[in-house]
């Protein structure tokens, strides 16, 4: 089995206008699923995209059998949505899980290559992920004296947030110990974010701490951290792509 990407796209995508799925919104031209399938064919062995129900009629229709299909019937959190593909996965064979969210169009190359990198070289790390200075960031991640991830702040969730701070960029790798045992082990733990009344995957990155490694690397671009959730999101993308 080797490598697995998961992408969770079981968003609907109403912010973005249209009556397509999320992740078949198009940015550039092309939908969202595309450039991110273009990114990450070569480096794994199987690709599974998370979706709700109502939309696989759709998604069926535009991927065909180039992936495969998970499902997350009801929308309780990009945690339970990484977690939904689990059960196919075999814990003999499998090296590693690459997850990204659908809308991470802007993400290059070089940047996964260096979460590649970081991984290789740290094997027993249990996550390898890619982050970024940010103004007004939405994400913000905090850390100990040490280096260590030690809280993660989430601004859709009502956190008091910095003006600037290190934030994800919705890519990450996770380690075949790191999906299969402590990621389902913080599963059991964690509750609902007050705001949202979801469960959050980020706080598995501090939850870490003390337990397993995590290591980090950073981005090339701030544009690669933006994830399109608004036809503006989308526009800065295209704008950006257009000047390079």
């Amino acid at each position: 089995m080797g490598e697995v990407l998961i992408i969770p796209a079981a968003g609907a995508g109403s912010r973005l206008g249209g009556d397509v799925p999320k992740l078949l919104a198009e940015v550039g031209g092309r939908p969202m699923i595309d450039w991110t399938l273009d990114l990450h064919r070569e480096r794994v062995e199987r690709v599974i995209v998370v979706i709700h129900p109502s939309a696989e009629a759709l998604v069926r229709a535009h991927l065909g059998d180039s992936v495969e299909i998970a499902f997350q019937r009801e929308r309780t959190g990009m945690l339970d949505a990484i977690l939904a593909p689990a059960a196919s996965l075999d814990p003999e064979t499998l090296s590693g899980v690459w997850v990204t969210w659908c809308d991470q169009v802007a993400m290059t190359k070089a940047t996964v290559d260096a979460v590649d990198a970081a991984a290789q070289a740290q094997p027993e790390a249990a996550v390898a992920i890619a982050t970024l200075r940010r103004k007004q960031p939405y994400i913000h991640i905090e850390r100990d004296s040490e280096g260590a991830i030690s809280h993660v702040r989430h601004a859709r969730e009502g956190d008091t947030m910095p003006s600037e701070g290190e934030s994800d960029m919705g890519l990450f790798r996770l380690s075949a110990a790191g999906y299969l045992h402590w990621l389902p082990e913080f599963a059991e733990h964690v509750t609902a974010a007050a705001g949202t009344g979801e469960r959050n995957f980020l706080p598995f990155l501090a939850w870490l701490r003390g337990r397993a490694k995590t290591v980090s690397v950073s981005g090339h671009h701030d544009i690669e951290a933006l994830g399109v959730n608004t036809p503006d999101d989308r526009r800065r993308i295209e704008e950006y792509w257009a000047r390079d």
